[in-house]
Parts: structure tokens; sequence; C-alpha cells
């Protein structure tokens, strides 16, 4: 286990710039992010970029661009039909043209149009650049998106992240990566690939599609039992559960006891990194009273290993008053 809680920046500091953009993650890392977390997805010609969404008009102006019009399209990924312009169906070039937005209306949508679509070289490339500036070690924290529906159009994601990440130098149990996913089966084919660290993120609801395709009835909540903790243990190094998945809720959005998760995860050696830390108050249970810092405050008490959070700065400032 590490000597403290990482901070890892989701999606770069996304509470304050548009998410996956190099402003982002350079923004986090100025606040005292331990990791950068790109979601990668991958384009016609197999490069891999960071999108939280193969479907892209969300947090692009593919949707303004008259050019693109007709690539507007319905897919199904993961089981349900999806409408709009996807990743996979334009080439690097033509992702570069497009310009990033913010995602959420109730951001601020000041820095719209400014950055470009980063790919996962160019982050790696920022997170080495960053390290020998600060002279703290920038680790990175990718998750492959939707990897059994890539797989099922060509575009496999493994191979090629592997791949980048070996050539960079990532290649060793204690290099500072984590690969995650919320699927089993492209982390079980990761584990013979690599002997980078692996998460396995784990939802409050449903179940990974892999196993929803070979039509195996576990959940992510069945996953969460000490017999299929121990069973993830055997291909990953942690877990990324909901937070929820920790101090659960009830209807009325009340915190519960907190649940047995972290001990039951820690008990087969597992890391528990869990997601997602934000300050808007729409994202507070109403038992921190509109105060974020009380969050954090419980979850590092509770023995988290670290933790997804949009704003970097406030994470970092509770587990140093914490830590002093």
């Amino acid at each position: 286990m590490a000597s403290r809680p990482i901070i890892i920046a989701h999606r770069g500091a996304s509470g304050w710039r548009p998410e996956h953009t190099l402003a982002a993650y350079e923004l986090a890392i100025d606040l005292g992010a331990d990791f950068i977390e790109p979601d990668l997805v991958s384009t016609q010609d197999g490069v891999l970029i960071a999108r939280h969404e193969n479907e892209i008009s969300g947090t692009t102006d593919v949707a303004d661009r008259l050019e693109f019009a007709s690539r507007k399209t319905a897919k199904i990924i993961d089981g349900e039909t999806v409408t709009g312009w996807f990743a996979e169906d334009f080439t690097i070039s033509e992702i570069k043209t497009l310009r990033a937005k913010e995602r959420l209306p109730f951001r601020s949508q000041s820095f719209n149009g400014l950055f470009s679509v980063p790919t996962l070289p160019e982050i790696i490339d920022l997170a080495k650049r960053k390290s020998a500036e600060t002279g703290r070690t920038i680790g990175i924290y990718p998750e492959t998106k939707h990897p059994t529906y890539f797989d099922s159009i060509g575009l496999s994601l493994e191979e090629p992240l592997v791949e980048i990440l070996h050539a960079n130098g990532y290649n060793k149990a204690d290099a500072p990566v984590f690969i995650q996913s919320f699927e089993t089966t492209n982390l079980q084919q990761l584990d013979r690939l690599t002997d980078l660290p692996l998460i396995q993120l784990l939802s409050k609801t449903g179940k990974p599609y892999d196993l929803a395709v070979a039509g195996d009835s576990r959940t992510y909540q069945d996953l969460t039992s000490p017999d299929e903790l121990a069973k993830i243990a055997a291909y990953a190094d942690g877990i990324g559960p909901d937070k929820r998945a920790i101090v659960p809720a009830d209807e009325n959005g009340r915190l519960l006891s907190p649940t047995s998760l972290i001990i039951d995860a820690h008990a087969v050696g597992l890391l528990v990194h869990p997601y997602t830390f934000r300050n808007e108050a729409q994202f507070l249970a109403p038992d921190y009273h509109n105060n974020p810092e009380a969050e954090y405050e419980q979850f590092f008490h509770l023995g988290v290993d670290g933790l997804f959070t949009d704003f970097t700065d406030t994470a970092v400032r509770v587990l140093q008053r914490i830590r002093s």
C-alpha cells in the first residue's frame, strides 16, 4: 500500500477546465494531482484519444461542424442505442480539427473552443514534462472504454495501449501507471500482456458488459463479495468502486453506515480507489451540509488508498490537513 492516499485527477481538473484536455491535465498537476486519468477510445485509424465516451458531441463542437453533419448516426453501445457522432468514424486528423467544450451546463463554458482532443502519447509527454518540472512523479491512470464494443469493430484498445505504455518505459509493476476498466475479460487479457497494475472498476448498478454478453449473471454488486474480490485479486491490483458502495445512501440521499468493502478488499491485497468526488451541491449527500471537504475527510479516515476527484485542489488541501 502507498504511504498515503493518491489523488487521481478525474479526467483532469475537470471541475475547472473542459475534461480530457491537456489544459485540464496540466492544471490538475499544478494543483497537486498524483495521477491524471485519460479515458481512452479509438479513432478510425487506430489512434487512442482521450474522451469519456466514443460519442463525442457532448464534449466537442462536432455537432456544429457542417462538414461532419453526415457522420451523425445511431449505434448500439453496450446494449444501449446511442445517437450522435462517434470517434471511431473519424481519423485522427479530423479529430484534431475539433475543439473541446464543457460537458456540464452548470460549469464554466468560458473555455469552450480553446482546446483540442489529446492523444495518449501527448498525455504521456505532458506527464513526463511536468514530472521533470515539478520534481514529482506524475502518474497516468488510463481507462479502456467499451472494450468489448471496440473489439467487435476491429479496433482493440488493449494491444495499442500496452505498446504505447511499454514504449514509453512504463513496463514494470512499480511504474506510475494504473490501467482500469469496468469490464473483466479485457483486464484478464491485460494481465497476460503487461506487468502494469490493473484496477477493476465497479459501478453501483448493473453488470460488466462482457459478463452480460457471456450470459454471466454476476452484477457489480455481486463482485464486491469477499469471494469475488479474491477472484479479482488474481488478475487485478485494486478496485475502483462507486463511493456509494463504501458509504451507501438511502432513497433520500442520506448516508448509511459504511460497508465492509475497504476491509474486505484490503484483506485480499486489493487497493481501493473510489470515484467520483465533486464539489457541487448536487453531488453531495445532505449529511455533508454542502461542505465537500467533509466527504473527503470521511473517506480518507475510512482508509481508501486513493480517490478520483474533479477538484484536485480540494482533495489535496484536505489530505494535507489530515496528514499534518
